[in-house]
């Protein structure tokens, strides 16, 4: 779900932002970093870009019919409840 490029490259930011004295352990910090993001992210119950976009697409549909029956249903009302 997430790209492992994504998370090498953030975790390779944090860790290049250490201080010069821990030079020595960034490596191991930038292995730490990367398992904590990917286990935050794991947690959080994301979804992907894609299938957001296709959600998107389904309750469009879904808002769309639901106004055209809305308008049917208010139409009916009209003909069947005129005196």
């Amino acid at each position: 779900m997430f790209d492992p490029a994504s998370l090498d490259e953030l975790s390779k930011r944090l860790a290049d932002a250490i201080p010069g004295g821990l030079v020595q352990i960034r490596d191991e910090i930038q292995k730490s970093f990367r398992a904590i993001l990917q286990g935050t992210l794991s947690q959080m119950n994301l979804v992907s870009r894609e299938e957001f976009d296709v959600q998107r697409e389904v309750l469009a549909r879904t808002r769309a019919k639901l106004e055209a029956l809305e308008a049917q249903i208010a139409e009916l009302e009209e003909q069947f409840l005129k005196p």
